[in-house]
Parts: C-alpha cells; structure tokens; sequence
C-alpha cells in the first residue's frame, strides 16, 4: 500500500535549512514551493538549492518581506517552505523488515515543543517507527519540525485511532507491548529485555495509565528516579531515556 496522508485545509509551512531539508530528503510531504530569501550566498544555500533541482522542488529566490508573510518566529534563516501535510504508513508497514522492532507511541502530547523534542530523542537512539493518533496540528508544523531537528520529517510514522488499538496490532505481530507509568510497585526499565521486538507506549505527564490499557499490555515499567521527587517527568525526557535504554 502506498503511504497515506492526513487531510487538511490550510497550507503547511516549514522554516529553515534543516527542517526543509529532512523533508526533501525524508519524502515526508509535498514540497509546493520553496522560498530562500535573496543575498543567502552560503553554502547551506547553495546545497539546499542544489537538493531542491535534484528533486525537481520548485523554487525561487524572495525578498525578506515575501519571506516574513509566511513566517511567525525569526529562526527561519530566510528559508520558509509551503508543504503538504505530513505523509504516514498503513499501520502494517511500519518496521515491517526489522528483525527485532522497537515501536514507540507518544499519546497525549500537548505541547508541540516537547513532542519535537521527544521525536528528536526516538529518532536519535535509533526507533524504528513512531505512533501517533491522528492530529491535525497545521499551525504547528514549524515548531515540531525546528524542535525535532528535522527528526519528525524523517522518523517512519503511522496514526492508531487509540493506544488500544495499537497495542492489539502489535500483539497480532508477536511483539510485546509496554506502557509507562509513575507505578513505584512496577519493574523498571531496566528490568526489562528490550532486545525482544517491542512496542513502547508513552503517555503524556497529565494523562495516567488506564485501567484497561494497563490489563491489555503485557508489562508496565517505571522509570526510576535518582532521588525523591513527587512530580512526573514530562513525554521528552522520559522518551529520550527509554529510546536510548
């Protein structure tokens, strides 16, 4: 099957070298048209520039005042591209060819931020695919793609309407599921074998696990802290620690 995308009505913006390129070199959206602003003559120009012709993006060199119609911040560099939305996997394809998978799920993130900041954790430690359930996050594309450091135009990505839909998926393929929670009676991360192929849920701090969700997993595990502290790390950190575990 071919990958799918997320509807959408109004247009995609992505600011910035590194942004726009992961999605040239990603195939992660449509790139309808990409402006760098007049008088960049450097070589992160020049290479994007020379990407853009080799995959036939359109292209044009803009004034700053083009530029700033499209932008909300002042990190762009004077490179903005207008996108189509971000394309996603049939759930069955994702990390079909690995061997021995890791698949992690962020749910209920609400700050786009820190969920660029998480994707940019997962895709470094090396995950082989991410979850999300459906979102339309249009005015936000910019902030998730800069704060992923392009990681989220890259990372293979596949929509589940619920965790609990994911996790019978992933079941159906033999893998273990996880979830994690601030349960201080629960294992640890570091009890855990995660060379088994495994999905990974990770909830957002303000959202606990379910009863339900936790029935259906085959284990939760906690992430231990170094001292005392009542109040629960947020989806970035806590997925940066479980990817590279």
């Amino acid at each position: 099957m071919p990958e799918q995308e997320l509807e959408h009505d109004a247009p995609e913006m992505l600011e910035g070298h590194i942004s726009v390129r992961a999605a040239i070199e990603g195939h992660s959206r449509t790139i309808e048209r990409l402006l760098i602003r007049e008088g960049i003559l450097n070589k992160s120009a020049h290479a994007l520039l020379r990407l853009a012709q080799d995959e036939n993006v359109p292209f044009e060199r803009v004034s700053e005042a083009v530029i700033e119609q499209y932008v909300a911040g002042g990190s762009h560099g004077g490179v903005v591209a207008i996108v189509g939305p971000r394309l996603v996997l049939p759930l069955d394809q994702l990390a079909q060819n690995e061997a021995s998978p890791l698949v992690i799920m962020l749910d209920g993130h609400e700050d786009p931020f820190n969920f660029g900041q998480a994707v940019r954790s997962i895709f470094a430690a090396g995950v082989h695919g991410l979850v999300l359930r459906p979102r339309q996050w249009t005015s936000a594309t910019a902030v998730v793609a800069r704060s992923s450091a392009g990681a989220y135009e890259r990372i293979p990505l596949a929509y589940a309407e619920t965790a609990e839909e994911a996790v019978a998926y992933f079941h159906s393929r033999g893998m273990k599921a996880v979830a994690l929670d601030a349960d201080p009676k629960a294992p640890t991360i570091y009890d855990y074998d995660w060379t088994q192929p495994t999905f990974a849920l990770i909830g957002g701090e303000k959202r606990g696990l379910s009863r339900g969700l936790a029935n259906q997993v085959d284990v939760v595990l906690q992430l231990p802290y170094g001292r005392e502290f009542r109040r629960s790390l947020g989806m970035s950190p806590t997925a940066a620690v479980v990817a590279f575990e």
